[in-house]
């Protein structure tokens, strides 16, 4: 049976609309949809690649390309991992949680390299139940001085002193076989 907190982050992932939307996002990559625990749904057979992920939530729907039954059996914390996403989507009121998390994904890979090491959302899901693993924090002056010299040379169309350059044919196109 259901506890009280999971029937009111039920209810508010259905008023705020993530519920609907990730049954949808079920059906539109051909999941196969059941009841799950917790009032939760399943959604597994997936068909597209993206997220890139073993398993990601949309509401109280758990989604995965995978068989969710085998891959529970794989990493038994992965549905509490899911389910706590399941209360962000709740506690973010619904679709803000999508920019909120790819922020906390962006902030994750600035400090460790590591889209989820450092995000607050997959901390407080439990890294290791969802499969992550802690990754030390680095400087973040070396990583935005980087950044910030691509971006450059994206702008302004200069890739570097060797851009464009033919190695050992003098730029000159080659005649003949």
């Amino acid at each position: 049976m259901a506890s009280r907190a999971d029937r009111l982050r039920h209810l508010l992932n259905w008023v705020n609309l993530s519920t609907p939307l990730g049954l949808g996002v079920a059906a539109a990559g051909g999941a196969r949809v059941r009841r799950g625990p917790s009032r939760c749904y399943l959604a597994d057979h997936y068909r597209w690649s993206f997220p890139v992920a073993g398993a990601f939530t949309v509401g109280d729907v758990v989604i995965s390309r995978h068989d969710l039954d085998a891959l529970r059996a794989l990493r038994p914390g992965l549905l509490d991992h899911e389910l706590a996403h399941s209360r962000q989507w709740a506690a973010c009121l619904g679709l803000p949680f999508l920019p909120l998390y790819l922020a906390s994904m962006g902030w994750s890979w600035l400090r460790t390299g590591d889209r989820a090491a450092r995000s607050v959302f997959e901390r407080r899901a439990g890294l290791e139940r969802g499969g992550y693993v802690d990754v030390p924090t680095r400087p973040v002056g070396p990583v935005l001085a980087q950044g910030l010299r691509s971006l450059r040379a994206a702008v302004t169309g200069r890739r570097g002193l060797d851009a464009g350059a033919t190695v050992g044919g003098g730029g000159q196109p080659r005649r003949g076989g």
